[in-house]
């Protein structure tokens, strides 16, 4: 499993004076992007591919506050990913300094084609990548039914 440490500074606390929803958001994508570039995904090699990551949504679950000059880990769980490496979910938990898990998340997302605009699969040097992956208990092969299981649908108003 892959962790990544961080300290709660000042800025990432919210009006509660406890670590604020959105630096949950910004711990967790930094550790997964840290982790993907010691796989070889960074900006260079995105951009020689034109693809990025998507976030179809993340689930957050909080079991206990989290304070300032508090040490944090984050871990990295890989949980899913389709054939093609389209779609991706990956499961992180927070620990405090003494080993607690305060908090949780499920996160699920797919790869878009930066020109088209459209989801795509992985070139093969990723998926490679992607296979060489330590992989949760829980491990499964996604569908595209699986990116459905939370379906949300938008619903515009009208503009008078």
């Amino acid at each position: 499993m892959f962790f990544k440490e961080f300290e709660i500074r000042w800025s990432d606390t919210d009006a509660n004076r406890h670590l604020a929803n959105s630096a949950y958001i910004n711990f967790m994508s930094h550790t997964r992007m840290a982790y993907l570039g010691l796989l070889g995904f960074n900006q260079k090699s995105m951009g020689a591919h034109n693809i990025g990551p998507v976030v179809f949504y993340e689930h957050v679950y909080y079991f206990k506050e989290a304070f300032p000059g508090m040490p944090v880990k984050v871990s990295l769980e890989f949980v899913g990913m389709s054939k093609d490496g389209r779609f991706f979910e990956f499961r992180h938990n927070f620990y405090d300094h003494n080993g607690k898990n305060f908090a949780r998340c499920e996160m699920m997302g797919a790869w878009i084609d930066l020109k088209s605009r459209k989801l795509t699969g992985l070139p093969d040097e990723f998926l490679n990548s992607f296979e060489s992956m330590e992989k949760a208990e829980d491990f499964k092969i996604l569908t595209k039914e699986d990116t459905r299981k939370h379906v949300q649908v938008p619903k515009d108003i009208e503009i008078l």
